[in-house]
């Protein structure tokens, strides 16, 4: 038996060795290759993660610039425009990824702070504005009061019809300039500026009428059962509403259309209901009037428009600080209906007609013998006004003695005082009032009498005495 060498053993020994370690070491680095690619393909994952990541930040952080660019170049400019403008719309996001986060909120705080901001300092500016107008108002209105005393005066002093023609023209201007002046002054918070007695209210209507261009166009019907008259210290804010609510009415209509003015007397109070034919109103438009007239938010003259409407801004002032009522709906003839309501108490009285007679310009009354007829609106000159001796001219203080008066009746609480009712006349008044009837005086007669006696002078009653009667040809 052959036996193999010690060394070829040794040497066949190593030779396994080191194969066992050759393949030990090759799978080691195998292991390590795939380790290797996993972490590099982990890497790769997140450096593409990266830069997604990166790019959705990049693109984030333009929207967020390009929403700040919006706020400043776009929202901001419309919100100051809204302030003034409520109609105006102010834009919202650009990005609706922003709806519901911090970005969208922190835009919505600035815009917030910049209203504010804005808001207070118009406020601040308007009342400095309204301070100024109230100083110079003031001032302007007590100049026209002296030019109108003067002007009344002078009518008195000349005889010369051509100079008192002028002389009131230059005073139914001058009537007109401090219209303006007074309603301008009360919306910036001015006092009215006249104070006056008790007042009939027909003649108060009639008063208001007469300072408006186009009052010929004015026809009133009186339905108050009784002389009622408003109190001293309502008496030119009344006027005042009356005066601006017929100017719209006038100014919204054709010149050839007719203003009526009916007054109704309720069982709390009287009422004057002022109706057009003119173009009417949008539901818009009378809602933004009814929010004049309320008056309950503090006014801004940036409100009134350019140039500015002060007419409703006036009146509701005034009807705040009164405390009676002014309501604009559409009017059953196509135009607009205002409706003046003053409360009995404390705004109203009854005078007493003997001892403060009314005067011979205001609208008699058409009074009803059947009851519950009052309350009727009846058109002026209608032929189913009645014919009572009520409605007739009153006689002259000469021609029959001043009646006698009884106790008032007891009144219910909250009511007008009831007139008091006159004693019977005797049968020989009556066979003499049948006899010698008062004679009927057209209205062109009563303003020419009525004009002569402004004058005051002596000349001009021998006049208007004088001038013979005019037919009532044509009047209803």
């Amino acid at each position: 038996m052959t036996s193999i060498p010690e060394a070829l053993l040794w040497c066949l020994s190593a030779g396994t060795a080191a194969a066992v370690v050759l393949a030990a070491l090759s799978i080691r680095a195998g292991r390590q290759r795939a380790d290797l690619r996993k972490r590099l393909s982990a890497a790769e994952e997140q450096n593409s993660a990266t830069l997604h990541s990166n790019t959705e930040l990049t693109a984030r952080l333009r929207a967020t610039e390009a929403e700040i660019r919006h706020l400043a170049g776009s929202r901001l400019p419309e919100l100051t425009l809204a302030l003034a403008h409520p109609h105006v719309p102010v834009p919202g996001l650009l990005d609706a990824r922003f709806a519901g986060s911090e970005t969208e909120q922190a835009l919505n705080g600035v815009l917030e702070q910049v209203s504010d901001a804005i808001t207070k300092e118009r406020a601040r500016v308007d009342a400095a504005a309204q301070s100024t107008l109230r100083g110079a108002t003031t001032t302007i209105q007590a100049l026209l009061y002296r030019i109108q005393t003067a002007l009344q005066e002078m009518q008195h002093r000349y005889d010369d019809p051509n100079v008192a023609q002028d002389l009131l023209n230059a005073d139914f201007l001058n009537e007109q300039a401090l219209r303006r002046v007074q309603a301008t002054g009360v919306v910036c918070g001015a006092w009215p500026g006249l104070t006056r007695e008790d007042s009939y209210l027909a003649e108060l209507v009639v008063g208001a009428t007469s300072r408006l261009r186009g009052y010929e166009r004015v026809n009133i019907s009186n339905q108050l059962r009784d002389p009622v008259a408003v109190v001293a210290r309502a008496v030119e804010p009344i006027a005042i509403v009356v005066t601006e609510l017929l100017a719209n009415a006038l100014h919204h209509s054709h010149r050839e259309l007719p203003v009526t003015i009916t007054l109704q007397q309720g069982n709390r109070g009287a009422s004057v209901i002022v109706d057009d034919y003119g173009v009417g109103m949008h539901d818009d438009e009378i809602k933004a009037a009814m929010e004049l007239l309320a008056a309950d938010e503090d006014l801004l003259l940036t409100q009134l428009g350019d140039p500015p409407r002060s007419g409703f801004a006036a009146a509701g002032q005034l009807v705040r600080q009164y405390g009676f009522g002014v309501h604009v709906e559409p009017s059953p003839y196509g135009g607009v209906r205002a409706v003046v309501y003053i409360p009995g108490d404390p705004l109203l009285t009854v005078l007493d007609e003997s001892a403060q007679p009314m005067s011979v310009m205001a609208p008699m009354p058409h009074r009803s013998a059947v009851p519950d007829r009052s309350s009727s609106v009846l058109p002026t000159g209608s032929a189913t006004a009645p014919a009572a001796p009520a409605a007739q001219p009153a006689p002259a203080p000469s021609a029959q003695p001043a009646p006698s008066y009884e106790a008032p009746a007891q009144q219910a609480e909250g009511e007008l005082p009831r007139r008091r009712r006159r004693k019977p006349v005797s049968e020989t008044d009556e066979d003499a009032a049948r006899t010698e009837p008062a004679p009927e005086r057209s209205p062109e007669e009563t303003g020419t009498r009525w004009a002569a006696l402004q004058r005051g002078t002596e000349s001009g009653r021998a006049a208007a005495q004088s001038e013979p009667p005019r037919s009532p040809e044509g009047n209803a």
